[in-house]
């Protein structure tokens, strides 16, 4: 399936599923592709034909854009490795849930939450240890009895039961035995940013001194260089984002409306700052103004008032 066919299916499957979705945007190269929020929540959804493609830069965008917009990073593809990704199936690229189409299709529209994950040696499932435990002390057996009921050893019964999950094989072994289901589905909207990216968090909060807007950290307001998406940073301040595009006026100029769409699905601020103009306006939703006007504001209040807080 072509990208822009993906697109319109991933876009279509959201709205079915009663999203809204930001416009579709061409630039590359892109750290995601769409924004679609529904009752509170927000995707930040990158589409790709095989989710090994998925750099470790862009997935660090993907989870900080995520993160500071209050969202879930996802990716949705066709393949991984040389094989298609399976239905109902979850995989991970740098600690972010990669799924189908379908599987996509089936969360959202239908409400069938995928049961298995991907794992180097094949498809898994999280096992509810708690109810694997009560299930095997009502029938007074011990983890040995079990163990040797499902041919596993007594230790790896305790570890089930902690937590660790198991192989389908096993899981189906499990649930024919005491006749009632144990597995747990896989939320997708529940995601943990993985502890990596907090050193690469450390890093890029490093490199972004380099910025031509560094005397905002001067005022009290975060910034946040990034490298894959239509706006080239995100602000931070008193709990509120803005969305930021910067550079040259025809440049910056034709990112102004993009922005402001973004920022309206994701219920955020959108601001271009152009360094070869004087010009002040609103595009949209999105104010454009000179740098050197940036430069005289005097605290992160002040740039929300401009801003229409």
């Amino acid at each position: 399936m072509s990208q822009d066919r993906q697109l319109q299916l991933v876009t279509s499957v959201m709205i079915t599923a009663g999203f809204d979705v930001s416009e579709r945007f061409t630039l590359r190269p892109r750290s995601f592709d769409l924004i679609a929020r529904n009752d509170g929540t927000l995707l930040v959804i990158k589409v790709v034909s095989h989710i090994d493609s998925v750099s470790e830069e862009m997935a660090f965008d993907l989870e900080l854009i995520s993160r500071l917009l209050g969202g879930i990073p996802l990716i949705v593809g066709e393949r991984a490795r040389d094989a298609e990704l399976e239905r109902g199936a979850v995989y991970v690229r740098y600690g972010i849930y990669a799924i189908s189409p379908a599987t996509l299709y089936d969360y959202f529209v239908e409400k069938i939450p995928p049961l298995v994950y991907a794992s180097p040696g094949g498809l898994y499932v999280n096992i509810n240890g708690d109810a694997l435990k009560d299930l095997r002390e009502k029938q007074n057996m011990s983890l040995g009895d079990l163990g040797n009921v499902l041919g596993v050893s007594r230790r790896t019964i305790s570890k089930y039961e902690s937590g660790m999950g198991t192989t389908l094989d096993v899981a189906i072994r499990i649930e024919e035995f005491f006749d009632t289901g144990v597995v747990e589905a896989i939320d997708l909207i529940r995601h943990e940013p993985p502890p990596p990216a907090m050193e690469s968090e450390k890093k890029e909060s490093d490199d972004h001194l380099q910025s031509p807007m560094e005397f905002l950290q001067q005022i009290g307001i975060s910034f946040h260089t990034l490298h894959g998406a239509p706006f080239q940073a995100l602000l931070t301040f008193d709990k509120h984002t803005i969305l930021t595009g910067y550079g040259p006026a025809q440049k910056v100029v034709k990112r102004a409306a993009l922005i402001g769409n973004l920022s309206q699905i994701a219920k955020k601020h959108a601001m271009c700052v152009i360094t070869d103009s004087a010009k002040e306006k609103k595009i949209g939703r999105t104010l454009v103004i000179s740098e050197k006007r940036l430069h005289r504001v005097e605290d992160g209040f002040e740039l929300l008032d401009m801003l229409g807080e």
